[in-house]
């Protein structure tokens, strides 16, 4: 009220008027949670959930590890990629644009730009996750399976998934990993490279829930 009285002083002194028009509710300013609430037009979010798949695969190279969730896997050998060849976080990411229905990593990322020549993945998946949570989507749900022989995976999948957990902002049980061979057969039983597939679940976020307490 003393900001309103100090600019209706400055306008006098300037020579101007004041001039008044009727108000409304429906021109509120949106302010916090109790706002939205005043907005009965406004309908909560649906409450349904959307599915998205994803798999990658890339071939083996001499190296050192292998980028796995994040986490680099002591291994005789590294990916042939574009970008760091995270196979997990590639098939991750295009299964959370899936269910956005945003497309695909390739859409986004393309090898064909020079600026992921190498990139982090991580940085990649962060991206993501900011666009996942600006469009109103919450993540529900991730289910991962990794496919290779070698290098075995059980002693780093809690690694991976804490990390990556980390990186989506989400708890713990909301994310599975597993990890499987090929038993022998085509070119990931030949040890010739690795492959993962993955589902996410999205659901909307519930901002009338929130509001509530």
């Amino acid at each position: 009220m003393a900001i309103l009285r100090m600019r209706v002083v400055l306008c006098t002194l300037l020579g101007g008027g004041i001039g008044f028009v009727e108000g409304s509710m429906e021109s509120l300013k949106i302010t916090s949670f109790d706002d939205l609430l005043r907005l009965k037009c406004l309908e909560p979010p649906s409450k349904s959930h959307r599915v998205g798949f994803g798999s990658d695969t890339h071939r083996f190279k001499e190296g050192e590890f292998i980028p796995l969730g994040g986490v680099n896997i002591p291994f005789d050998k590294s990916f042939v990629a574009h970008s760091d060849g995270d196979v997990l976080i590639h098939s991750l990411i295009d299964a959370l644009l899936g269910a956005a229905g945003a497309g695909d990593i390739g859409e986004w990322f393309p090898d064909s730009d020079s600026r992921y020549k190498g990139v982090d993945s991580v940085s990649l998946l962060k991206r993501v996750k900011e666009f996942i949570i600006a469009v109103g989507f919450e993540i529900e749900n991730i289910d991962v399976t990794l496919i290779t022989e070698q290098p075995k995976i059980s002693p780093f999948k809690e690694s991976i998934a804490e990390n990556i957990c980390d990186i989506l902002e989400i708890p713990r049980y909301r994310l599975n990993i597993k990890a499987k061979t090929a038993e022998k057969m085509g070119a990931i039983g030949r040890m010739e490279g690795m492959a993962t597939q993955c589902v996410a679940t999205l659901r909307y976020f519930d901002w009338s829930k929130e509001a509530c307490g």
